[in-house]
């Protein structure tokens, strides 16, 4: 059988010495891809497995969020464990997608210049948290964390926290109306122990109650940037996580430097 002359034959040649036709085949071959990891979530509820445990910020925990969000905490603190053997015996259990499934924005990262936080909860004491925040060298000398002193000192302003926790309802967190309406009370009942905060932990379910820095006579910045620090990482309990959770088990072989 004769075969086809070679100048006629269609080869890699052509195609990437012709612009038009090199972008034309790679648009193809992008909206297939596309397609191919797209079109399977219009046919799922949710692209997190949930697990037990998980529930919304309280109103003092989502301000001391966006406390540590506006000081830019995040850029050198990440909240994300890698499943490798290092990452876990250094900073515990690895991170569950579904642990920050109600983020907005999420925290994972890989930049880390200080420790990940992603566990820290109950890890040191509010007493640890407070000083190290004030005089960071005063508990860690080695630091290189500026000081934020002036939490102790500032008033949690008066914004009104329901309109945040609507904002995210619309967005997908499930807080309730009662949630919502509550909100401001909310930040009390958590901050003072003598409050009664018995309908609060009722709806926020392992939710801490007490004074957080020291002063029972306000409620502070610092007290809100405590209680956030102070929960992360203790509302799943991961050893009961779910199955595909757990099949993405940390790998036996250390991996190369995950941060510092």
């Amino acid at each position: 059988m004769a075969t086809q002359p070679a100048e006629k034959r269609f080869s890699h040649k052509k195609l990437e010495r012709n612009v038009t036709l090199l972008g034309f085949f790679s648009l193809i071959a992008v909206a297939i891809g596309g397609i191919v990891e797209i079109a399977p979530l219009f046919w799922i509820d949710n692209t997190i497995e949930k697990v037990d445990g998980m529930r919304p910020y309280t109103p003092l925990e989502l301000a001391g969020r966006n406390i540590y969000i506006r000081e830019g905490c995040y850029t050198c603190h990440s909240q994300m464990i890698r499943p490798f053997r290092d990452e876990v015996e250094r900073y515990g259990h690895y991170s569950l997608a579904a642990e920050s499934m109600y983020d907005h924005p999420f925290q994972w990262g890989s930049k880390r210049t200080g420790p990940d936080l992603a566990r820290v909860g109950g890890r040191y004491s509010d007493e640890w948290h407070k000083a190290h925040l004030i005089d960071p060298r005063s508990v860690v000398p080695e630091s290189i964390m500026p000081g934020y002193a002036f939490l102790a000192d500032r008033d949690l302003g008066a914004t009104d926290m329901g309109r945040d926790l609507t904002a995210l309802y619309r967005v997908g967190v499930p807080y309730t109306k009662t949630d919502i309406a509550k909100a401001n009370d909310d930040i009390r009942a958590q901050a003072d122990p003598d409050a009664g905060a018995g309908d609060l932990v009722k709806r926020y379910p392992k939710a801490q109650v007490r004074d957080f820095d020291g002063d029972p006579t306000r409620v502070t910045e610092m007290d809100a940037l405590i209680a956030y620090l102070q929960m992360l990482g203790t509302l799943v309990d991961v050893e009961k996580a779910g199955p595909q959770e757990q099949a993405h088990a940390p790998t036996p072989v250390a991996a190369s430097g995950a941060g510092q």
